[in-house]
């Protein structure tokens, strides 16, 4: 008999060989029924995999990320199945899961149109219906060389070749069908109620420009026809609100072929901008952060010492000045650092916190721009906390409340996410487990909940990520806290301590907002680009029935101007009705109406920008009303 650890502590017995399968209903036939995938001894396994000795053992369903990939990784395979049913000739290159769903690439001499998509869709119907067994199975890697060129599969033999001589290569049948793959997949195609093909884009093998275009279909898999429905619902209602398209129609950002990923900020934009910044100003200073600016271009000798050369340079920029290598920074840390270095500091100080709005580079593919989102310049709103160890629990606790405040400004909920020492790092393991640990305790303290994201930590670091959830239910990673033992090493920073002997400090690095570029494309999508008052480019309009307003309005518009509201005047001669429209189109928070009846009476006509007549008011009523709600930051 074996002993089996599940994940609540619970310990069972089994017979030695006993398949996941099996242990899964033995613990429920309702989790059996929902089973995707498990967690052996903390990797991830089949349920068709046999337990032959003593372990930890986590059954995986839909509601976990396990349990959605392994079902989106084999929803990729029935989509490949699909396109050799329909489409023969077609090659098959790579299909993984994504976040959203999965994909696959495929080399065809035609292009793939939504009436294919269409047809594939229905082929994809048929092959769950059949409820094809997934079976693995693995090849020397000569004979599976063999094996994938007689099947005329040119990029599977090149990810074959591309492997160590001794390696055993798995592949995966269903069916008819065969497909290179690591796994881990469900154990029949049936399990895979609902799959939905979004799109086609265009994709180079292997991410390399230099190489073949390839048509990439996206698609999305549910256990659910329900989940799915819900899911597609989401993308329609996100179509709407897209920064892209928002972003032109409200004026605010423009991105043009002479900077393919660099944004242009338009007034508009840079109100909003500029009014992010501000908040973020006065809660740091409230926090006890100073501010600072670096420059972005230094040295390359600074890249080498900080580690970004060895572990970032692919993605950086270089330039030459005065005939000596220079990069562009894609990070703060080094200029913070030196900062830091101008000048001796005492453990009085600590903790020191130095802000700062700092605009970094960062090469990205051209595929991979997306408007505000993914870009090749932005502004990190990024601090840097200097402490001793013993600070550093009270000082991660400080950030997470700060974080905390400013989400709950813009209304957003958020989830926490632990990530751990990546493959790609540097420093010593006791280093990186005090770290860890450091991080942990302090959410630990925080009462946050929070997942741990296996060897997604930066390279000099663990970190904390915070993953905000929109009103749509999209998340978008955002803020972060990183706490690091290596550049204070690399650089030999120092402080006296009490014992009036020199020590090394810990370093936090962190950001709120991100990217401001970034957060504002998420505001532009989280409000449909209607902002909140506060945030609003134009927060009043003014508008006339007749000529004979036009001085009244003028006025108003005037008082407006000197108690700092952002207002426009539309005095066109035009249908009131239109005027309104138009406003209301603009997601203008107000507009104000006057005809011969105000004006008389000294009085305005208000409503909002949702369609609400509030009736009339005076002025000075609504300049209560709005500075009220722009003071207090309030959400809609």
């Amino acid at each position: 008999m074996i002993k089996v650890t599940l994940k609540d502590g619970k310990i069972m017995e089994f017979e030695k060989g006993t398949k996941i399968s099996d242990i899964a209903m033995k613990i429920s036939p309702a989790l059996y029924k929902k089973a995707l995938g498990a967690k052996l001894n903390g990797k991830d396994a089949e349920l068709m995999t046999e337990v032959n000795e003593d372990c930890s053992l986590e059954i995986l369903t839909f509601e976990d990320e396990g349990g959605k990939w392994t079902l989106r990784h084999t929803a990729s395979h029935i989509l490949a199945q699909a396109v050799k049913r329909v489409y023969p000739n077609v090659k098959l290159a790579i299909g993984p899961a994504i976040d959203t769903g999965f994909y696959y690439d495929f080399d065809a001499d035609f292009t793939f149109t939504p009436e294919m998509l269409e047809t594939l869709e229905k082929e994809v119907g048929k092959i769950i219906k059949e409820d094809l067994k997934l079976e693995r199975f693995e090849l020397p890697r000569e004979e599976a060389i063999k094996f994938m060129k007689e099947k005329n599969e040119p990029y599977k033999v090149e990810l074959i070749e591309d492997l160590p001589k001794d390696a055993i290569i798995s592949f995966y049948k269903q069916g008819d069908f065969v497909d290179l793959c690591a796994g881990p997949h469900v154990p029949s195609t049936g399990k895979v109620k609902a799959i939905k093909l979004l799109s086609v884009a265009g994709a180079y093998w292997r991410g390399d420009e230099k190489n073949k275009m390839l048509q990439r279909i996206y698609g999305t898999a549910f256990t659910k026809k329900s989940e799915l429905d819900a899911y597609l619902n989401m993308l329609e209602e996100a179509k709407k609100r897209d920064h892209r398209k928002l972003g032109k129609e409200l004026d605010l950002f423009s991105i043009h072929e002479e900077g393919p990923g660099f944004p242009f900020f338009h007034p508009k934009g840079m109100v909003v901008r500029n009014e992010l910044e501000g908040f973020w100003r006065e809660k740091h200073t409230e926090a006890g952060y100073d501010e600072i600016r670096t420059p972005i271009i230094l040295n390359e000798a600074l890249w080498h010492q900080s580690g970004h050369w060895d572990h970032y340079k692919e993605n950086m920029y270089f330039t030459k000045i005065d005939g000596e290598d220079y990069a562009i920074k894609p990070m703060n840390c080094p200029g913070s650092i030196l900062v830091y270095k101008s000048s001796l500091h005492s453990y009085r100080e600590f903790p020191l916190r130095l802000a700062e709005l700092g605009l970094v580079h960062r090469h990205e593919l051209s595929g991979a721009l997306h408007g505000l989102m993914r870009v090749r310049c932005f502004t990190q709103d990024d601090a840097h906390i200097f402490m001793t160890k013993d600070q550093i629990k009270d000082e991660i606790l400080n950030v997470i409340k700060l974080i905390d405040d400013f989400y709950k400004t813009f209304g957003f909920e958020y989830f926490v996410e632990l990530s751990t020492r990546p493959e790609d790092s540097m420093g010593s393991d006791e280093d990186w487990e005090a770290a860890t640990n450091g991080l942990k305790e302090a959410l630990d303290a925080a009462k946050l909940p929070y997942k741990i994201n296996e060897g997604d930590g930066a390279f000099y670091g663990p970190k904390i990520d915070f993953h905000l959830k929109d009103c749509i239910g999209r998340t978008w990673q955002c803020g972060t806290i990183q706490l690091d033992f290596q550049m204070p090493e690399r650089f030999d920073l120092t402080y006296v301590g009490p014992d009036g002997e020199k020590h090394r400090p810990v370093m936090v690095h962190r950001v709120v907002f991100g990217s401001i570029e970034r957060f504002i494309g998420i505001l532009i999508e989280q409000f449909a680009g209607a902002f909140p008052t506060w945030l609003a480019p134009v927060q009043v309009r003014v508008m006339n029935i007749t000529d004979a307003q036009k001085d009244y309005v003028a006025a108003i518009a005037k008082t407006l101007k000197s108690k700092k509201i952002r207002v426009e005047i539309d005095d066109r001669n035009e249908k009131i009705g239109y005027k309104i429209r138009e406003a209301q189109l603009q997601k203008i928070p107000y507009m104000i109406i006057v005809g011969d009846k105000e004006m008389n009476e000294n009085k305005i006509s208000l409503r909002t920008r949702k369609g609400g007549d509030l009736g009339a008011m005076s002025l000075d009523e609504f300049i209560s009303k709005i500075t009220e709600e722009i003071e207090n930051r309030v959400i809609e």
